[in-house]
């Protein structure tokens, strides 16, 4: 059974930064395509950046130069640096297999980000 438990969010000033953690247990980590998604207030939940197994990323294109993610598979980890942070990255962000489909269902608690201006 999958569980995913992301942590690291805070508050932060536009401009500022903060890294995000998720452990993954109840998978074989190893070889999943793991992604970040944010769900803001009245907003869809979006896939912010994706890695493969072997380390291959994306990133929507609001993020990119911002933001990098990146995996431990020894230690079932991925992780999100979010750096020059704006008001309108303010969301709940959570770990999850990409697509997101593949856990039936599943997320985690995410955790919270908020950026003031």
């Amino acid at each position: 059974q999958v569980q995913l438990v992301e942590s690291g969010g805070g508050l932060v000033q536009a401009g500022g930064s903060l890294g995000l953690s998720c452990a993954a247990s109840g998978i074989i980590f190893s070889i999943k395509t793991m992604g970040w998604y944010r769900q803001a207030p009245g907003k869809q939940r979006e896939l912010v950046a994706a890695i493969t197994s072997g380390g291959r990323t994306d990133y929507a294109d609001s993020v990119k130069g911002r933001f990098t993610i990146s995996r431990d598979n020894t230690k079932n980890m991925v992780y999100l640096q979010m750096n020059s942070l704006k008001p309108e990255d303010t969301a709940v962000y959570h770990c999850n297999f990409y697509p997101a489909l593949l856990a039936g269902g599943y997320w985690g608690q995410g955790t919270q980000v908020t950026v003031s201006s």
